[in-house]
């Protein structure tokens, strides 16, 4: 079973990896199953073997396209230090990761476009937005409690929300001028500001 199961899977990825160079070429009004399957290398008729449907390959790229730019994975990088700058060293990683792929942010907002009329393509996308800002609930309640009377009346949410504003507003800067954009500018403006807001002392 399992020699089976695998080709299977890596053909899927193959397919799906076809359709994300269509659709950051074309469009997803542009992408067709004939052109993926040229891209892949493959025939049409195996494109629609795995997918059945245009509709359910532009809806499993979708999910792939989640579950590989969105995910947000505290690992052991991260240094060890107080909660704000553990906070703000996750923060400008997320940034220079996400400022790193504008194809994928482009296709992540063709998709909410699409979302305004398809509810399940709204629905997956929201869930995943809201996945995304609670995996900064635990370092930002950390961030709460180690300095509650500066981040008086903010809730770990809150905080949260402000941290992904942040690395969204970088991602969608680097997608608008993707040759001139710089991310270290970027991260030493992030800094001033957040400087100016509350003085805080962290490595810049």
């Amino acid at each position: 079973m399992p020699a089976t199961k695998e080709p299977k899977e890596l053909r899927r990825a193959q397919i799906l990896q076809a359709a994300f160079e269509v659709a950051t070429h074309r469009g997803l009004g542009g992408l067709t199953v004939r052109l993926v399957a040229t891209s892949a290398g493959l025939s049409p008729g195996l494109v629609l073997f795995h997918f059945k449907t245009k509709e359910h390959l532009l809806v499993a790229l979708l999910d792939w396209l989640l579950a590989t730019t969105t995910v947000l994975l505290v690992t052991a990088d991260i240094p060890i230090g107080s909660p704000i700058e553990r906070l703000l060293a996750l923060v400008e990683r997320e940034m220079d990761r996400l400022s790193s792929e504008p194809r994928r942010i482009r296709l992540f907002f063709e998709y909410w476009i699409v979302g305004i009329r398809s509810p399940g393509v709204r629905r997956k996308m929201r869930a995943e937005l809201a996945r995304y800002r609670s995996a900064f609930r635990p370092i930002a309640a950390e961030v709460l409690a180690a300095d509650a009377d500066r981040f008086a009346g903010v809730t770990p949410t809150g905080l949260a929300a402000v941290a992904v504003s942040f690395i969204k507003g970088c991602a969608v800067q680097s997608m608008i001028d993707p040759e001139q954009f710089d991310i270290a500018e970027y991260v030493r403006a992030a800094h001033a500001l957040l400087d100016q807001l509350a003085p805080i002392n962290y490595a810049g």
